[in-house]
């Protein structure tokens, strides 16, 4: 499941942010949500791996994401083109697999 979920964020386009339920649903269960989070915190390589594109199912980033912390996620959200009010992404308008 892990390198499933890796690959996985490997495939979310530059200014486009995905929610750890949607990664869950992908894997087949959507009850994971939580599974997901505790596998993006232990992320090998921040780099191969762009976890901080993913957020909350409100959009919300993450209190603690694991590469220096929400500043840090929200920093390389806005490098993007992510616009991020309150610490809180649009995902109307910035999620990857939203239905249109």
């Amino acid at each position: 499941m892990k390198e499933k979920i890796y690959e996985f964020l490997r495939t979310i386009p530059k200014g486009k942010v995905v929610t750890y339920g949607q990664i869950a649903e992908y894997l087949g269960n959507k009850h994971l949500a939580r599974t997901v989070g505790n596998i993006l915190h232990n992320n090998p390589d921040e780099y191969k791996y762009p976890c901080y594109k993913v957020v909350d199912s409100k959009g919300n980033l993450s209190k603690h994401f694991a590469f220096g912390g929400i500043e840090k996620q929200k920093e390389k959200l806005e490098r993007e083109g992510i616009v991020v009010n309150s610490y809180k992404v649009d995902l109307n308008k910035y999620g990857f697999l939203n239905k249109k």
